[in-house]
């Protein structure tokens, strides 16, 4: 039987409904959105370093990004209506939540998917690969997904199945969220915690990863996809926020438990095919073709002084041979 966070005093406590927004003027601000608002900013800041010491031009991963942060919102916000609809298209639904993402409700997997769109118009207009920009942006995504799930703290949602675990979360017995037919103070399995730590950890493996093994040509990224879903099987199969439910296999679960299942089974697969490809041939280009930087195909008139001297014979004379392989050695 799950204990009250009266026994409990270790238990996490939820912050009060009046910190989940505050207004300043006739603005009102919502922690959902700091906190999502936050994660792109620190996963944007990860990027650029990595982008930097990659060689790569730094204005292009500002250029790509304009264009796969708001596509990843949009497709984050449509895969949340579509994998939760009730709330929208149900009896009691209101089509006018659909835009109020500040509620809370982004779908990470439609994020990826619509943002890497966006990201696609970007690297092309950019002159580089979209596997180039998924390799460098794939730790500071988990990044800005281990702190945007904090504004799921603040909004008192997704939340797991009750538990005597003393780092329960308690959720307010008045909020709308609290499941029906529950004591109040009964505490919760703090979903969002597990998944930010998970993240957290992902972000240290793939920099490790990365740093020891160079890996290129969407590797990387597709590692980051394996590691993320494998956590969220298990973080799906304990929430109980209504969801959509599916039969595969004679089998009843969340539609988020089956999708993080597959995509999980395509990283892996996926990542084993670039990495047996890599093993075949050398570190690819991160440019599209006819996009790569002119490589410098003359030196300075010092360079060629101090090769002249460098061939200079005992006379003081330069051979009519060094002075030919002076004018065409340069590389």
């Amino acid at each position: 039987m799950p204990l009250i966070s009266g026994m409990v005093p270790a238990a996490i406590p939820s912050p009060p409904a009046d910190f989940s927004s505050f207004s300043l003027g006739p603005l009102t601000i919502h922690a959902y959105a700091l906190c999502i608002l936050a994660g792109i900013a620190l996963g944007l800041w990860l990027t650029s370093v990595r982008w930097r010491k990659r060689g790569l031009p730094a204005e292009a991963v500002w250029d790509i990004a304009i264009w796969a942060i708001p596509f990843g919102i949009i497709g984050g916000r449509l895969y949340h209506v579509i994998s939760s609809p009730d709330a929208y298209f149900g009896p009691d639904g209101d089509l006018a939540l659909i835009p109020q993402i500040w509620r809370g409700g982004l779908g990470i997997w439609g994020a990826v998917a619509l943002g890497a769109v966006g990201a696609w118009i970007g690297c092309r207009r950019a002159g580089i690969k979209l596997s180039t920009f998924a390799d460098a942006a794939a730790p500071g995504l988990l990044l800005a997904q281990a702190v945007g799930r904090w504004g799921n703290w603040f909004n008192q949602e997704l939340f797991g199945a009750p538990t005597d675990l003393p780092w329960g979360l308690q959720i307010d017995a008045d909020n709308p969220n609290f499941p029906a037919g529950e004591l109040p103070g009964t505490l919760f399995h703090p979903t969002f915690l597990y998944e930010s730590l998970w993240n957290l950890a992902g972000v240290g493996l793939l920099l490790l990863v990365d740093r020891r093994f160079r890996l290129r040509g969407g590797r990387l990224f597709w590692l980051y996809a394996a590691i993320y879903t494998a956590g969220r099987i298990w973080i799906e199969l304990l929430r109980i926020d209504e969801a959509e439910m599916i039969t595969l296999f004679g089998v009843t679960q969340r539609l988020n438990v089956f999708t993080s299942a597959g995509l999980f089974l395509g990283s892996v697969a996926v990542f084993v095919v670039l990495s047996l490809r890599a093993r075949r041939g050398g570190e690819p280009s991160p440019y599209l073709p006819g996009h790569a930087p002119e490589e410098e195909t003359a030196t300075s008139p010092a360079d060629n002084t101090s090769e002249t001297e460098a061939s200079t014979d005992a006379t003081g004379a330069t051979p009519r041979a060094n002075v030919a392989e002076t004018k065409n050695g340069e590389k």
